[in-house]
Formats: structure tokens, sequence, C-alpha cells
């Protein structure tokens, strides 16, 4: 069973978002199911600080054992943070996608979109859980 957590939102593409410290700030990655479902990940590529990107787009990839699989834009917003770590230990998506396996820092220009994602509840429903 994978690990869902309350107050977060999240994405029909297994994408979640996390509210940081900084206002209209929130941090991104994959869902524990997802990486679950990709099994381990050995490569992550995520774009550079400043590039912005529509709801939807493609802002990387990522690639596990198994497959190579698009990562895409919850929200529009411009890339402030991209976690380096993924490059030296791209495992972390696997181990605590959560924490440490955190992609990328996005800011929102409407926070009206973040609303309108799935919160918990609705995302444990889409994956059967």
């Amino acid at each position: 069973m994978s690990e869902i957590p309350e107050g977060l939102r999240y994405t029909e593409e297994h994408e979640y978002l996390t509210a940081t410290d900084e206002s209209g700030v929130y941090q991104i990655g994959i869902t524990d199911y997802a990486q679950g479902e990709l099994g381990d990940v050995v490569y992550v590529e995520l774009p550079t600080v400043g590039e912005s990107f529509e709801k939807k787009a493609t802002f990387g990839t990522i690639e596990a054992v198994k497959a190579v699989s698009d990562l895409f834009c919850p929200v529009a917003g411009e890339i402030v943070a991209v976690n380096e770590s993924l490059d030296d230990d791209p495992s972390l998506v696997n181990s605590d996608p959560y924490g440490a396996g955190w992609m990328l820092r996005l800011r929102v220009g409407d926070q009206a979109t973040v609303d309108a994602l799935l919160d918990a509840a609705a995302y444990k429903a889409l994956v059967g859980e």
C-alpha cells in the first residue's frame, strides 16, 4: 500500500505539490505510488531554475530500470529551485519521495489552480487504495 499523506495536492499523472515556507512556492515530486510503479529510479532529468512551464507541460523525465516516463508540471509556474541531490542519488525518489526525493520548487501564479488539484482522498480513489 502506498503512502498518500494528507494536506498535499495530487495530479492524475501522479505528481504531488506541498506548500513550502515561501508564499506561493510549492515543492513538487512524484508520489509514493508512482515510484513504486516505476521501480528503481536510475536517472532524473530536471529543468533549470528560471524556466517557466504551463500546466501539464513536460518539465523533465525520470528513468527507472523498467521504464522512462515524462514528468508533467501540475500547474503553471516558474522554477525557483531544483533538487540537485538527485543528480548523484536518483534513488532518493524511491526511498523518500515526499522528502529528500523532491524534484523542484515552483512559484505558482494562480493559487486556485493548486486548490483545484486532487486531495488525498480523491488521489486514493484514483489509485484504488
